[in-house]
């Protein structure tokens, strides 16, 4: 089955990490459908100073939870987040640097363009 999912530039959607394995679906991509009601399609390189904000907002990304087969974020690991968090984050200045190439296009619904290429990693 071909995989159609678009990237915030209109590419197709490249992979964003697969150790740790991310994505709504953990296939390691930002992609999503009808059940990520999060819309889990950023893709960050994580700061510590995202790790603290998001943990702030009640969403622990640092503690491993193995039943969920999450192994708990450090700084630099690469991982899809949701377009609301990044968002909050960005507004709060403490959103962490972006892929572009590996950001579902479903992003622009919630985040602008512009906000993205300010802290793109592969712009």
């Amino acid at each position: 089955m071909p995989n159609d999912d678009r990237n915030v530039l209109g590419s197709a959607l490249a992979p964003c990490s697969t150790s740790p394995r991310t994505g709504f679906y953990r296939d390691g991509c930002c992609n999503t459908g009808p059940e990520d009601v999060g819309l889990h399609v950023v893709c960050v390189k994580v700061t510590r100073e995202f790790l603290a904000f998001a943990r702030g907002q009640g969403n622990d990304l640092v503690t491993p939870v193995p039943e969920y087969g999450f192994p708990g974020l450090k700084p630099g690991d690469r991982w899809c987040v949701c377009a609301a968090t990044w968002r909050q984050a960005y507004e709060a200045g403490v959103a962490p640097p972006v892929v572009l190439r590996a950001t579902h296009e479903e992003t622009l619904a919630v985040v602008p363009l512009s906000a993205l290429k300010e802290l793109a990693v592969d712009a």
